[in-house]
């Protein structure tokens, strides 16, 4: 059973959480998350290619995605947390965060018939971006999943009016390389974009694309490294851990940048 739409992708990762939440050894727990995945999203999974061997690049964002929001809340001070394009995340309810936290998830109703639509009506954005502003002196934005299916003047334009809230300090993305685009595009490509959700979003020149928009990179976690640290990695990860250790300096470099997690920050 193919994707049908962009929402289908919140079940899809749903069930990701609940294999690793199963686990004796799990990083995380979402006793939700099998509950929400349902019966469909198990039917998607199986439907994709390779569904069930990439499941550890997803995996590993939600345990970092876990670390940097407790990171900012418990030792920045952080007192919003804005998860755009939330989708079927649990983490309010499953993370342990203080009572006085205000946390927003923005996207449309009913989980969602297209999960990026609310972020294109400019005017809504900013009314609301807006009002958060205003109720929040430190705040951390979170787009989990969500920049690879815009267009880089999309991002560009949600850069800037996410920037125009001087309460907004940080914003926590994953990025993707334009060859990482080029290899999801061979397995689960296809399938999203027959969906209405093509891979978009991989800017050549990694964090510095945000320079413009009053974003810079201030931390950034190489998938790679997340993974070989939490022991969450693909088959055969010690011949790219061998290659790795031959290739020269600049070789390396690009190789971590690949893909990874980003802590963007006012510039």
């Amino acid at each position: 059973m193919a994707i049908e739409n962009v929402s289908d992708t919140a079940r899809w990762v749903a069930v990701y959480r609940a294999m690793e939440s199963a686990r004796p050894d799990a990083l995380f727990h979402d006793p939700y998350a099998e509950r929400l995945a349902g019966e469909r999203g198990h039917q998607i999974l199986d439907s994709l290619k390779h569904g069930r061997t990439f499941a550890w690049p997803m995996i590993v964002r939600t345990a970092i995605f876990d670390e940097i929001i407790l990171e900012a809340v418990q030792k920045r001070g952080t007192d919003l947390v804005v998860n755009l394009a939330a989708g079927l995340d649990a983490r309010p309810w499953r993370l342990p965060l203080p009572p006085e936290l205000h946390w927003v998830d923005v996207d449309l109703p009913g989980i969602l018939n297209y999960k990026t639509e609310m972020l294109r009506d400019a005017e809504a954005r900013r009314a609301l971006f807006a009002r958060l502003g205003a109720e929040s002196k430190r705040a951390l934005v979170v787009a989990e999943g969500l920049l690879i299916y815009l267009d880089p003047e999309q991002v560009g334009a949600l850069a800037t009016d996410l920037h125009a809230q001087a309460s907004f300090q940080e914003w926590l993305i994953d990025l993707g390389s334009p060859q990482l685009l080029k290899k999801m595009s061979r397995t689960w490509g296809k399938s999203l974009a027959e969906a209405g959700a093509p891979f978009k979003f991989a800017p050549a020149e990694g964090t510095d694309f945000f320079r413009p928009y009053g974003w810079r990179e201030a931390q950034y976690r190489a998938v790679w490294e997340e993974a070989q640290r939490l022991n969450r990695t693909m088959k055969g990860a010690w011949i790219w851990n061998l290659l790795g250790k031959l290739m020269p300096e600049r070789k390396r470099e690009e190789f971590r940048r690949f893909s990874g997690y980003v802590v963007l920050e006012r510039v």
